[in-house]
């Protein structure tokens, strides 16, 4: 993960344990636990939104169908060029 072994963990750790205080670092581990949280909710509920979308697009189900016999037309010409 992004090149921080157990080392670098344990300095970064001590100077945000020296600059916040040992008070203030479970509030803001809270509020970064949240603020993560929060952005996988919305990143997963644009992910969903864009699927609904491609699905009720005009013609998608038959440009869908038409990717599908291309596909079967291309694993039959495959096999017969064995």
């Amino acid at each position: 993960m992004f090149g921080l072994g157990t080392p670098e963990l344990i300095v970064i750790s001590l100077i945000a344990f020296l600059v916040f205080g040992g008070k203030k670092l479970p509030e803001i581990g809270a509020g970064l636990g949240k603020a993560l949280g929060s952005f996988k909710k919305g990143l997963g509920d644009i992910e969903d939104a864009g699927a609904d979308l491609h699905k009720n697009l005009p013609g998608m189900q038959e440009v869908t169908a038409v990717k599908a016999q291309i596909d079967k037309a291309k694993d039959i010409a495959g096999s017969l060029g064995k």
